[in-house]
């Protein structure tokens, strides 16, 4: 009865320390050009390794139901694979992913693309939990996330102002 009772308790804390080990990262840049635009050089995953700092490469193609490799970048450190599963992809719209082992820590990592203005507004927000937490430091992970829309950010407008500025041919070129 005894060891029913810590068995109880066990759980119990194990549920108790689940639900309370959760950190949310959230970070917002506005991009000068339209939503497809942005969308087009998200999803374009074998070009990451010539602009995104943290994911700086990709094994697999993103498409609903399918899980990549991502190859992820702390400062300092050498990259770390993580296995994710693409939950939703609704183009120029949102792409959402995630994965991790259930109860350890799992996150949910979504990009949001909304227009503003003649421009898009890109979202990305990620929910990490598990007691895995307590032992993980993720602070660097936010301003990671930041500077990845910065990099999207500088991606994006460069391919937009080259396009621009490309001299027109003509119909007899």
């Amino acid at each position: 009865m005894k060891w029913a009772i810590l068995g109880l308790v066990v759980m119990g804390a194990a549920a108790v320390l689940h639900v309370n080990s959760r950190t949310v990262m959230h970070t917002e840049v506005v991009i000068d050009a339209a939503p497809e635009d942005v969308w087009a050089v998200l999803i374009d995953t074998e070009a990451y390794p010539e602009w995104n700092p943290v994911f700086v490469k990709v094994d697999g193609a993103l498409s609903e139901g399918a899980s990549v490799v991502n190859h992820v970048v702390e400062p300092g450190k050498n990259p770390v694979k993580m296995t994710s599963n693409v939950f939703k992809m609704l183009s120029s719209r949102e792409l959402n992913q995630g994965g991790g082992i259930p109860g350890v820590i799992t996150f949910n990592h979504r990009y949001t693309l909304e227009p503003e203005g003649s421009g898009t507004r890109v979202i990305q927000h990620e929910v990490d939990q598990g007691f895995y937490m307590y032992l993980w430091d993720s602070a660097w992970v936010e301003p990671a996330y930041a500077s990845v829309n910065e990099a999207l950010k500088a991606r994006v407008e460069s391919i937009k102002n080259r396009r621009m500025s490309a001299p027109e041919k003509s119909s007899s070129d």
